[in-house]
């Protein structure tokens, strides 16, 4: 038998991302939701911002499941719908502000945003994935 091991995101882990991005998020004077999924696109946490809009929630978790099963980040697939654009059709979010979640080159699920412009929904994503440090669920 060939077991392999598997990382997960725990729910600590899930909120320090969160409280990262908000903080970026609050320096620059944006409103946002922040989702962060696991790997098979399945909500760990959802966090939306006083004063962001509710339409906010579904485009922030649907960038994070994107870009979680799909492995790149949604600015990629944004880039891609010229070439592909049946992409439009799938049921992805091909808008930028979703980001992977590396451990090790697994991954380990996503994080999307949804609020500000779609590069400012990306940075506050990014800010969530640099406060991160993914810890084995077999600790």
């Amino acid at each position: 038998m060939n077991v392999r091991t598997r990382f997960a995101l725990s729910l600590t882990e899930a909120e320090a991302m969160v409280r990262a991005a908000q903080a970026h998020a609050r320096q620059n004077g944006w409103v946002v939701t922040v989702a962060i999924v696991d790997d098979g696109g399945t909500p760990i946490l959802v966090s939306r911002l006083d004063e962001a809009s509710p339409a906010t929630v579904k485009t922030a978790i649907g960038k994070a499941r994107s870009a979680a099963l799909i492995g790149l980040p949604t600015k990629v697939l944004e880039a891609m719908v010229g070439e592909r654009p049946a992409l439009a059709t799938m049921d992805r979010v091909a808008v930028e502000g979703g980001l992977p979640i590396l451990y090790q080159g697994q991954r380990v699920g996503g994080i999307g945003v949804s609020g500000v412009r779609s590069e400012q929904d990306g940075a506050v994503a990014q800010a969530g994935i640099d406060a991160l440090v993914v810890v084995p669920a077999n600790r």
